[in-house]
């Protein structure tokens, strides 16, 4: 136990310089010519790769499920849509872990500025997208599947399943119909304990990242607008113009 607090107390510090260093280079990339840019980020890959895993470990996320591979991939694709400008809120990253059953507690919504795990709790899938286990996806309309990839927050509206957050889908031909469908976050009386106790693993919806009622609003409250969500499964592939390797 005490090696683990000296683990995380090792990681919050060496991640702290890492995204000083990080936001130094952004600003003094600005007046940079393009060359030097892109020396300057394959120098670097390897540091960033290095305070990926103590963030990854500090933060104990192994111990909560989460895998290695969805982490990276999370971390990666938040940094891109960061530098780019796409978020609005940039405190906050949302991941979904659909290689884990829906027992397990799969969504961690983790503040990137002050490391630390805000949420870690259920999450529902699509009910054609399988069981316990997710395993099939679809961007099609009516599939009543999950769809994976990369989304941003959008807007919150009170609808026929309550407070609900709208979610934009950026990659083409995983998640680009997510507004179509109505893909949203909302809460559901079957994603808890009980509904787990009752038939091993909770209820699903018709393709939306339900949550747990009572978490509803705090959840939404602290991801609308703006910030980045990330659904993954072992079968994700980036699309082709999202490239977060």
């Amino acid at each position: 136990m005490q090696l683990k607090k000296y683990l995380r107390l090792l990681g919050l510090c060496v991640l702290s310089v890492a995204f000083l260093s990080w936001t130094i280079n952004k600003i003094e990339a600005i007046n940079e010519p393009e060359v030097e840019k892109e020396i300057k980020v394959s120098n670097e890959s390897n540091s960033g790769a290095n305070a990926l895993e103590l963030v990854y470990d500090s933060l104990e996320l192994d111990d909560q499920g989460l895998s290695h591979e969805a982490f990276t991939y999370a971390m990666n694709g938040f940094k891109k849509l960061d530098e780019e400008g796409v978020l609005q809120n940039d405190s906050v990253l949302t991941i979904i872990d659909f290689d884990q059953p829906s027992s397990h507690k799969r969504m961690y919504i983790i503040d990137v500025k002050n490391y630390k795990v805000l949420f870690n709790t259920w999450v529902a899938h699509g009910r054609n997208t399988g069981k316990e286990m997710a395993e099939f996806f679809s961007n099609t309309n009516e599939s009543h599947k999950s769809s994976l990839g990369f989304y941003i927050t959008d807007q919150t509206y009170s609808g026929s399943k309550g407070y609900s957050l709208k979610l934009r889908g950026l990659e083409q031909n995983l998640n680009t119909n997510a507004m179509r469908r109505a893909i949203v976050i909302h809460g559901a009386p079957y994603v808890s304990q009980s509904f787990i106790d009752a038939q091993g693993y909770i209820g699903r919806s018709h393709g939306c990242p339900a949550i747990p009622t009572a978490l509803t609003k705090p959840i939404i409250q602290t991801i609308k607008n703006g910030s980045c969500l990330f659904i993954y499964n072992k079968s994700y592939r980036p699309s082709a113009h999202f490239s977060v390797g």
